[in-house]
């Protein structure tokens, strides 16, 4: 199981970076658009993140995820300014994560935690924000990539680019990599 502990930080990295690349890629002014009313901003998503993350792993295996002190309704209210206030709040939410994450072994994998006063393990817990926070960095990098458009460098294999991409894998020898490594 340490092969888990070890593969499910590599994703949260993983999908930190996409985020990342994305906040490079965007002029700042554009962090901050929203297509209409209902949509979120890039920002918006970003203070979410942070909001869901310093609960969910704040004394993750002591205390409940959903935290009394946390106000999930205000992380949709559009009050990041800068750049720099979106990236302070990206990196203290996932720095919160690995803080939680690093120490965990093997032994803590079948713990019960809980969520909104329901029980997981903390292997279920940890795959359930594996979910959540993918599915708003996809909204991230879409966003991204309206905004730029044509001026968009991809993240993963550019269109048109499947072949040559596969042909320079199957050149080398068979080998063990991360997922990640081939998206």
């Amino acid at each position: 199981m340490t092969g888990y502990l070890s593969s499910i930080k590599k994703q949260f990295e993983y999908y930190k970076m996409l985020g990342e690349k994305t906040f490079d890629q965007v002029p700042e002014e554009k962090l901050f658009w929203q297509p209409n009313e209902e949509s979120n901003s890039i920002a918006i998503i970003v203070k979410h993140l942070y909001g869901n993350m310093l609960s969910r792993w704040t004394d993750f295996i002591t205390a409940d995820g959903e935290k009394e002190w946390r106000n999930r309704d205000a992380e949709f209210e559009a009050d990041i300014k800068t750049k720099d206030e979106l990236l302070k709040k990206w990196n203290a939410g996932w720095q919160c994560l690995f803080d939680a994450i690093n120490p965990l072994t093997e032994n803590d994998l079948d713990k019960i935690i809980y969520i909104r006063n329901m029980g997981h393990t903390v292997a279920e817990a940890i795959s359930r924000q594996l979910a959540h926070y993918p599915y708003h960095i996809g909204q991230i990098v879409f966003i991204g990539k309206l905004v730029q458009n044509e001026k968009w460098a991809s993240l993963s294999i550019p269109k048109g680019k499947s072949n040559d991409f596969n042909k320079e894998k199957f050149a080398k020898p068979k080998r063990k990599e991360h997922f990640t490594d081939d998206l």
